[in-house]
């Protein structure tokens, strides 16, 4: 069943901008794509690596309009990272990326492409109906490989069950491992321009050639 995905409108308020894009679609999760691998160190890297020379990282597309809305969600946008922000970091630093499996990396490859914030979630494991929304006050979970994790101001993605993940951190509830079977990932924009459209297109055919999307539907939640 396609989940349904809104915006909070108190979100909207703050920043007007905010968009995410959605694929819902079924693949099964191996440990590595070569193929997308070679591809990203031999294009991605550079390409990245050229923008936080050109821009600093703090002002590459779409990394600068999502701290611009942490901004106006309260939180500060050096002290709670975008997750793009923080590859591009780790890329800039000449240490690379973390291997975890083909659609966490195709993730990883299209935020670090877009600038855009990208999560992605067992579909199994969230409820049909799902709210993008500012953290409320004292709300935390537990982080992928972290501790418990303050989300009170945070963009975050939750269902009736609560806050699943952010465009900071996920939770643990619906991280991609390899017994998942039908997939959701999105893409967190806060970005007045087309950026988005264009995302959507190469995330399409990152996710069929590099993580085997099948049954792949995409949309935008605005």
């Amino acid at each position: 069943m396609k989940k349904c995905l809104t915006i909070d409108q108190a979100m909207k308020q703050k920043w007007p901008h905010t968009r995410v894009g959605c694929f819902q679609y079924k693949a099964t999760v191996e440990k590595k794509n070569e193929a997308m691998w070679k591809y990203l160190k031999k294009d991605i890297f550079k390409k990245i690596r050229d923008a936080v020379f050109d821009y600093g990282v703090n002002e590459i597309p779409n990394i600068k309009e999502s701290r611009m809305a942490y901004k106006a969600f309260g939180k500060d946008p050096s002290r709670y990272r975008v997750s793009s922000e923080a590859l591009a970091r780790r890329i800039g630093q000449g240490k690379g990326l973390y291997e975890v499996n083909t659609v966490v990396d195709v993730n990883n490859l299209i935020s670090i492409e877009s600038g855009f914030s990208v999560g992605s979630y067992d579909a199994a494991k969230i409820a049909d109906k799902l709210v993008f929304r500012v953290g409320k006050s004292g709300e935390t979970y537990k982080g992928i490989g972290k501790d418990e994790i303050k989300i009170d101001g945070l963009p975050v993605l939750a269902d009736e069950a609560g806050a699943i993940g952010s465009s900071t951190s996920d939770s643990e509830r619906a991280m991609i491992t390899e017994e998942a079977k039908e997939i959701l990932t999105l893409v967190y924009s806060f970005s007045d321009n087309k950026d988005l459209e264009k995302t959507m297109e190469y995330g399409r055919r990152y996710l069929e050639e590099y993580a085997g999307a099948k049954e792949l539907r995409c949309w935008i939640a605005e």
